[in-house]
């Protein structure tokens, strides 16, 4: 492994566990939806970072779901952030035009 995947891996991790500890301190001072879900997707993009970084090393077992070749894993990690945060913007959308 060169010094360039080694920085890249090293400052994902690093990065993403700052804001998903961040994250996860304002979840406990909040109950606003769309904040939770902000959160949320932070913690579930965080968790698709370890989850490429252990596959990466191959530390994944198995695949049991797989679709075509790829696993099922590969393909809802790095969608679940978007999701959440889709849901979140959408929350404030809808009470944001409530108000008028």
């Amino acid at each position: 492994m060169d010094t360039g995947v080694l920085i890249y891996i090293s400052s994902r991790l690093i990065l993403g566990a700052a804001a998903a500890f961040l994250a996860i301190m304002l979840w406990s001072k909040t109950r606003d939806v769309a904040w939770m879900l902000v959160v949320i997707g932070i913690i579930a993009a965080y968790i698709e970072t370890i989850y490429s970084v252990l596959d990466l090393f191959g530390l994944i077992g198995k695949r049991f779901i797989v679709i075509g070749s790829i696993p099922l894993m590969s393909i809802i990690l790095p969608n679940l952030p978007a999701v959440f945060f889709i849901a979140a913007f959408g929350v404030m959308v809808i009470r944001k035009y409530r108000r008028r």
